[in-house]
């Protein structure tokens, strides 16, 4: 599934559940205060530009405005974008949201203090390109955040759009280690890895600080 509308009828027909997932709706309030304080610690102290690529349901746009930073969000589903829109409009915070893809937003020319991508690059056909794309759009000394993982395997038929996620650009990529249980076994959690980094000019991946979460 490596077109744009198999993965856009994939993640419309997801929208509406995708929130009750504790991690992608944040409806906790110590899930939701745990985001919130990574994204403090990650963002810059003063009102930044932020470009939050994927982004489903809107919730990380929703703390990103909280903490009152102008956000732009992107995702390939309409369905996730229209509710991304109602989530942040019914809590009165100002944001803007567009359909497009994430891997070369379309955002144009405009550039950004921060690209904030979670749960993303590993989905992506070309996580490389994607990157490069990404780092490109930074203001010079801007910062990308990447919090990764990787959900589901290949379709079984020669890929699946998680294709080519292992070509990441840093050393183990965001598959999980070889002592992590398979997918199927009972307790599994997947790999997570956070990745901020403020690149120069330009900047590349991994250049910054990294762990796994």
């Amino acid at each position: 599934m490596t077109d744009s509308a198999a993965i856009t009828a994939y993640w419309d027909a997801a929208a509406d559940d995708f929130d009750a997932e504790p991690d992608h709706g944040l409806r906790a309030a110590g899930t939701r205060d745990a985001w919130s304080r990574l994204l403090t610690a990650w963002l810059p102290p003063d009102p930044s530009s932020v470009l939050d690529v994927g982004c489903g349901t809107g919730s990380l746009s929703a703390l990103v405005a909280e903490a009152g930073h102008r956000v732009t969000g992107i995702d390939l589903s309409p369905r996730m974008v229209d509710r991304a829109r109602a989530k942040l409009s019914a809590a009165g915070l100002p944001a803007r949201f567009l359909v497009g893809d994430a891997a070369a937003p379309p955002t144009g020319d405009e550039r950004f203090d921060v690209l904030l991508s979670r749960h993303l690059v590993w989905t992506l056909p070309d996580p490389g390109a994607a990157l490069a794309d990404w780092t490109a759009r930074l203001r010079p000394g801007g910062t990308l955040i990447l919090v990764e993982g990787r959900w589901r395997e290949s379709d079984g038929a020669g890929g699946g759009y998680v294709t080519g996620a292992e070509a990441l650009p840093w050393h183990g990529g965001v598959t999980a280690p070889p002592t992590c249980p398979p997918p199927s076994a009972p307790g599994h959690r997947p790999a997570r890895r956070a990745l901020v980094t403020r690149p120069r000019p330009l900047g590349r991946p991994g250049d910054g600080q990294s762990g796994t979460r």
